[in-house]
């Protein structure tokens, strides 16, 4: 009988059962551990399933399993940020596409501004025997203690926005924050000649910075880009702000940072809040500084066709809740190896190429 080569991606139960001299159904019982086969006829199958390099077809079988899948997703209130509608959207998206495989998504949504918040509803996700869970650890150090219970419990879990590598998550889904400040830093840089002594100021505006590790790692890059550049001319100011929405309040702070910054010639806002700094720059025209933040909010859009933002840095925040759900689904359903970081690209968004963005799907 002449032999014939077997390409390894197309190889079926038919092909084992021929070269073993069984019935395809035989090889089925082997392979998929159901009934009595004989021992000497089960090595053989497996042998030359092994030697034909066989795979299952995961997808088939995964369509015909009655298996529920339920993974958690720990979020932000996109009530009270806009920018937490983008994850919401992409786990939407992917829930939709997934859901012949069993998917079934829970939300436990947290106050991001309230930590308890956060620790109550990560203790209930804990309870509750999710197959895999997505979040958003915001809160570094009380993430810190969910993550390292889930990872004994077995529980995988994908990280998106922050990332802590420390409790070896699934996956890490988003931006590189690190590279994300030294953009930011040479944004603002670009075109100043270096010989006037100048100052660029960092802001993080309602946020708790000492424990936000992804903002930490936007302000290294900031800092060290202009480390790099070793120009002594050069000055960086860090300024928390808070309670932004009391404008008044927020106005005079701006006041007496750039009143004691009478060179400053760019902010970087480090979160999607730029537009509270653009409606400042807008109420004191007298004023000319290059502004740089984050997402594409619609407030956010507004003031970049205006001018009063310059750029954008896109997170693709949609993006980060899309493919963190489906990472755990081929984890979970295609047993597929895991690749441990995805980062999304680092988009510059000005006003003359936004609309290819918002046009976009993810």
């Amino acid at each position: 009988m002449e032999n014939k080569e077997i390409n390894k991606n197309i190889v079926r139960i038919k092909d084992i059962a021929e070269k073993a001299g069984v019935s395809t159904g035989t090889v089925d019982r082997v392979l998929h551990n159901r009934g009595r086969v004989s021992e000497d006829v089960q090595q053989r199958v497996l042998g030359i399933a092994k030697e034909l390099n066989y795979e299952p077809n995961m997808l088939a079988r995964a369509l015909v399993s009655k298996r529920e899948y339920r993974i958690a997703a720990l979020v932000p209130d996109a009530t009270l940020d806009d920018f937490w509608e983008g994850p919401i959207q992409g786990i939407q998206k992917a829930v939709t596409e997934l859901r012949q495989y069993g998917l079934t998504v829970k939300y436990h949504v947290f106050n991001q501004f309230n930590v308890d918040s956060f620790k109550e509803e990560a203790e209930k996700i804990t309870g509750l025997n999710y197959d895999g869970i997505l979040l958003a650890p915001l809160f570094y150090r009380e993430s810190l203690t969910f993550l390292n219970r889930w990872k004994h419990q077995g529980v995988p879990f994908n990280l998106f926005n922050t990332h802590i590598p420390d409790y070896e998550p699934l996956a890490y889904i988003g931006q590189d924050s690190y590279q994300s400040g030294v953009l930011a830093g040479k944004l603002l840089h670009y075109g100043y000649p270096g010989t006037d002594a100048i100052s660029f100021v960092i802001a993080h505006i309602d946020e708790d910075v000492a424990n936000s590790s992804h903002l930490i790692k936007k302000e290294q890059g900031f800092l060290d880009y202009f480390e790099q550049a070793g120009n002594p001319n050069f000055k960086v100011v860090r300024a928390d702000l808070q309670n932004s929405k009391n404008k008044d309040f927020f106005a005079q702070q701006w006041d007496e940072l750039l009143q004691k910054n009478p060179n400053t010639k760019g902010i970087f806002v480090t979160t999607s809040k730029a537009y509270t700094v653009a409606n400042y720059l807008q109420s004191r025209p007298t004023l000319s500084l290059r502004l740089v933040g984050y997402d594409l909010l619609q407030k956010n859009l507004n003031y970049l066709n205006q001018g009063v933002i310059n750029f954008l840095i896109n997170q693709n925040p949609k993006g980060q809740g899309y493919y963190g759900i489906y990472l755990l689904i081929d984890h979970l359903v295609f047993k597929k190896k895991i690749t441990p970081i995805k980062y999304l690209p680092l988009d510059i968004i000005t006003k003359e190429n936004l609309h290819y963005y918002v046009e976009s799907e993810l």
